[in-house]
């Protein structure tokens, strides 16, 4: 054998060997994209293997991580930090194993305002199931309520429901209540109001802005 043929058939044996090693870091690296998206591989991989159809999530991830990379590189530019002192960025970063990264709030005014509180309510109630307890929404007291005060001055009925839903999780939530009766009020329903102020009051005895406002609401339903 020939000084040529025995480089070839040593390059044979070595090439697959050393590209195994990068391949486990491909595979690797897949498999944490798709815990951070909380997905499996199908989601990018969508066509059968070697049909040539087109997968656009592929060209999505890529880019994707391109921006990453990019982050990255501006973040250790403007810091001036060593690489063991960098804070990265990274898929779940964002994603929080999610594929889409919007925070609960949006989605929740989302579905409110093209389906309406019915489906917000099914929305959350299903999300709270699966997902109640990782990072990937904030479910706290909050998050309803300031949904709630978005929409209260056009669509008070929505907001209600949504409040309602929150008090089921939360029913010591003054501020609740409290969003409830501005809610009410937008109905002109005074009535209501000032009885989710004094459920507002019974829970936070000693919230001077609720009792003013509830000492208001009886003054002018009185002059009224």
């Amino acid at each position: 054998m020939s000084r040529t043929q025995k480089l070839l058939a040593l390059g044979a044996i070595l090439l697959p060997a050393l590209a195994f090693p990068q391949e486990q870091d491909r595979m690797a690296q897949m498999q944490t994209i798709a815990a951070s998206l909380g997905v499996r591989c199908e989601y990018c991989h969508s066509a059968p293997r070697g049909s040539g159809q087109v997968e656009p999530k592929k060209d999505v991830a890529r880019a994707m991580m391109a921006m990453t990379q990019d982050l990255n590189a501006k973040i250790a530019a403007a810091t001036g930090k060593p690489p063991t002192e960098l804070t990265r960025v990274a898929c779940i970063t964002c994603h929080r194993g999610i594929p889409i990264p919007k925070q609960l709030n949006e989605l929740v005014l989302q579905t409110t305002l093209q389906s309406g509180s019915p489906a917000a309510v099914d929305q959350y109630r299903d999300l709270r199931e699966h997902f109640y307890g990782r990072q990937a929404y904030d479910f706290g007291e909050d998050t309803l309520i300031n949904v709630a005060n978005q929409i209260s001055q056009a669509r008070p009925t929505d907001a209600i429901a949504l409040l309602k839903l929150n008090l089921e999780y939360y029913p010591k939530s003054s501020r609740s209540y409290v969003a409830m009766a501005f809610a009410n009020t937008r109905q002109l329903d005074d009535t209501a109001a000032m009885a989710n102020y004094e459920k507002a009051l019974e829970i936070d005895p000693n919230n001077g802005s609720i009792q003013g406002r509830l000492e208001q609401l009886k003054s002018y339903h009185r002059k009224r």
